[in-house]
């Protein structure tokens, strides 16, 4: 006689729903903890001098990059982060003048959600890295 697979409990399902291992949250995390590392640097180098909000972004980059960062805050703002990497979005970045308005928007929006989590530590490391950017570019 063969054992019969006892059928899953509601509790079971609804473990499995909210099973952080297996949630789609954290997978977008890693997809664009992975874009950000990758495109971050790259993508404020070239446009620090052009984008008023370059302080704002590398602000909350350095908050991700904060171990006291709560995770939920950092995904949020990696999701912020990647909108700003990607080269197409709601308006390339290639359009001069309001190509970067949209990723302003979305970092702006972030930071007035998430703002508690981005310390004055961390403006103080982005207003240092930008000014090192900035003078890497002159």
């Amino acid at each position: 006689m063969t054992a019969k697979a006892k059928p899953a409990s509601s509790a079971d399902s609804m473990a499995d729903a909210i099973d952080p291992e297996k949630a789609l949250v954290p997978t977008v995390q890693r997809v664009n903890e992975m874009r950000v590392r990758k495109g971050f640097w790259p993508k404020l180098r070239s446009t620090a001098s052009r984008i008023p909000f370059a302080g704002q972004a590398l602000a909350a980059w350095y908050a991700t990059q904060d171990p006291q960062t709560p995770m939920a805050a950092k995904g949020v703002m990696l999701g912020a982060l990647a909108y700003f990497v990607m080269p197409v979005d709601a308006i390339p970045d290639i359009f001069a003048g309001i190509g970067f308005t949209d990723d302003a928007a979305v970092i702006a929006a972030v930071l007035a959600t998430l703002g508690a989590h981005v310390k004055r530590r961390h403006h103080e490391q982005a207003e240092t890295a930008l000014k090192r950017v900035r003078d890497e570019a002159n």
